[in-house]
């Protein structure tokens, strides 16, 4: 009586039905994966804006003035750091709205400088 020992491993059938498995489980959550994603950012870019709006209104409050850039918020310790824009993943893309009048000068607000729209129809640059 020879003993053998059974094979070790898995068979390309068995491989290829696992992987067909996974395959049909990534086609149903994918779809609910990427919205979430940008329903991420958008919260994300509006709570960094509330954050910059507060500090220039800060800024304003402290030195009688809006500040010239925003990079003045970060040197004055109001920030930390200029936050990068989530829609385009960089802190230099954000827009400075200023004054109109002559005797305001500074930046008042500040915008996201990225294209497109938001999942509510408006323009990135009016939240």
């Amino acid at each position: 009586m020879s003993m053998t020992t059974p094979p070790r491993g898995f068979t390309l059938i068995e491989l290829l039905v696992v992987l067909t498995i996974v395959a049909l489980l990534l086609t149903l959550a994918a779809p609910q994966f990427f919205p979430n994603i940008t329903k991420a950012k958008e919260s994300v870019l509006k709570a960094d804006l509330a954050t910059m709006r507060d500090a220039i209104d800060k800024y304003y409050a402290d030195k009688g003035m809006y500040p010239g850039k925003l990079d003045d918020l970060v040197a004055e310790k109001y920030l930390r750091r200029v936050p990068p824009d989530p829609m385009t993943d960089s802190p230099t893309t954000w827009v400075a709205v200023t004054s109109d009048q002559a005797d305001v000068a500074g930046i008042m607000d500040v915008r996201s400088g990225a294209p497109g729209k938001a999942r509510d129809g408006t323009s990135f640059g009016s939240l």
